[in-house]
């Protein structure tokens, strides 16, 4: 059966690439020549060369600002190049944008989520590229692929679900889902993984290298080196926007390509516990979710981290929600520096208990177009003097909770929106921190940050427990939130099925790793 957006065959499992040039007239898939743009007085990228096979894996990588989404970017279509060509399959891409990018057979996905709330998610997944039949929608055709991409991707989201009730993972998935429906001869990830979980993450993984097989290009950027190494025929390292080196995968350790990256060696922080942990600081008990948490316990002292870890769905972030206020069908009992406390209903009641939540997603706990240190004033009381506020003094704040976290306070006068995704991260850490609360909940501290930015952030949250405050963590990275916890609460289908002192025998991710998939505590 054919079909009115492509005119392809639709397969039964993922769709094949439209064939690629044959031997005799072979063009690589991706060539850029000089290519270089230009924000402001600053080179974002510099006269970058770079050929990129047909049929291949290549990684971008670099720190924070090093040029990789850029180049990605103007690879796309979605940036013009101030200089240089960029060529696909020997065809000039210049200045006709993502549409003559997607007819020379480019399709991007970002790590900015591009789904609509309001819509379903088979919509979101067939947005722009609906299926036709005779001027009329192929309903039935869409349900099928629909059903049967969820099943290449082991996943199950159904199809009529709004996509504002789905978690950042699963509408990541739906973003990668829309790209490979396509019929794209290269495809362009940036950071397709950084919102999974690691048994989400082997799928994508196989998903990839069946595309690979089939004879799709795959050009993605990522922070997370071990996906690098496991993922890439090629890899090219940026740096301050230059093309430091490319080579084959072969030719790349890990160590190898941070000193590439940063130009020195840098290694995840180590657990800070020397201090002794004080009081109790947050005692909850009884938490329940209606159909989501059953009965969770939890009690964080005063310099003590507490790191939460379960496959998406397990409940983790649904726990930090209800303790932050931000579910009101939770239900528990709560204890705050020994004293009972009201359950809180809101995250007003749960500031004001000195409980705060940094979210998962920067957009939702920053103003984009705001500087930073209007960010980290916003909802505190403002510095004054003579009736106006007290520029200088809400600065001087700013410097103080940015220097903390190691954000470069020369910084603060830029717009969030032109900052890197660690600074933006070290900026939100700072705007909770304004608070002087006691208890920090904090979700998925390093998504999406390059691994220089991970190691500062990291040790940030070490500081903070050697401080005094309480800190609950979760992350999708288990060897980050083992490399700080003092305690780790292991989440299975809404559930706390084990807890691990850090000097346990069971403090390894291969024994973690096995009871995230267990529904009860085997012993």
């Amino acid at each position: 059966m054919r079909h009115g957006r492509t005119g392809a065959t639709m397969p039964d499992t993922l769709p094949a690439p439209p064939p690629g040039p044959t031997a005799a007239t072979a063009h690589p898939a991706v060539v850029c020549r000089g290519v270089a743009k230009i924000f402001g007085r600053t080179y974002a990228v510099r006269d970058v060369d770079l050929e990129i096979p047909a049929g291949t894996v290549h990684a971008l990588v670099g720190e924070n600002g090093a040029g990789k989404s850029t180049l990605l970017g103007m690879i796309s279509g979605r940036l013009a190049a101030d200089t240089g060509t960029v060529d696909v399959f020997g065809n000039p891409l210049g200045a006709g944008g993502p549409r003559r990018a997607r007819g020379l057979g480019l399709v991007a996905v970002y790590q900015e989520l591009t789904m609509v709330p309001a819509l379903s998610a088979e919509a979101n997944v067939f947005l722009g590229g609906t299926l036709s039949r005779r001027g009329f929608l192929a309903r039935r055709e869409m349900r099928r692929r629909y059903l049967q991409m969820c099943a290449d991707f082991e996943v199950s989201i159904p199809p009529d679900v709004p996509v504002r009730t789905l978690s950042v993972s699963q509408q990541q998935i739906l973003e990668i889902m829309r790209g490979v429906q396509t019929d794209g001869r290269i495809l362009l990830l940036d950071e397709p993984s950084a919102a999974l979980a690691e048994h989400e993450r082997d799928i994508l993984y196989r998903v990839l290298d069946r595309l690979r097989s089939q004879g799709t290009t795959i050009v993605f950027v990522s922070h997370n080196l071990d996906e690098v190494l496991r993922l890439s025929d090629s890899i090219s390292v940026l740096r301050n926007g230059r093309l430091v080196r490319t080579g084959p995968r072969a030719q790349w350790n890990r160590q190898e390509l941070i000193r590439a990256m940063v130009g020195r060696e840098i290694e995840v922080t180590a657990r800070g516990g020397t201090h002794e942990p004080g009081a109790p600081a947050l005692e909850a008990s009884g938490v329940t979710v209606p159909g989501v948490l059953t009965d969770i316990d939890l009690r964080v002292h005063e310099g003590e981290i507490v790191g939460l870890w379960g496959l998406v769905g397990s409940g983790r972030t649904t726990f930090l929600r209800a303790l932050a206020g931000l579910d009101r069908t939770s239900t528990g009992e709560l204890r705050l520096a020994g004293t009972p406390a009201s359950w809180p209903r809101s995250t007003r009641q749960a500031i004001a208990g000195g409980v705060v939540m940094v979210p998962e997603d920067r957009k939702n706990g920053l103003v984009p177009a705001m500087d930073g240190t209007d960010n980290i004033s916003v909802g505190i009381t403002r510095s004054t003097r003579a009736g106006r506020v007290d520029q200088g003094a809400e600065r001087r704040r700013a410097e103080h909770y940015t220097r903390y976290f190691g954000f470069a306070a020369g910084r603060l006068g830029s717009p969030v929106r032109h900052l890197s995704g660690g600074n933006q991260q070290k900026v939100l850490l700072a705007k909770w921190a304004a608070r002087d609360p006691r208890v920090f909940l904090i979700d998925e501290p390093t998504r999406g940050i390059d691994v220089g930015a991970k190691s500062e952030v990291l040790a940030s949250l070490v500081s903070l427990a050697k401080d005094g405050a309480a800190v609950v963590v979760t992350s999708s990275e288990l060897e980050e939130v083992l490399a700080i916890a003092n305690r780790l609460l292991v989440f299975a289908h809404g559930r706390v099925v084990r807890e691990i002192p850090a000097d346990s025998p069971d403090f390894r991710v291969r024994d973690i790793v096995r009871l995230g998939f267990l529904d009860k505590d085997p012993d």
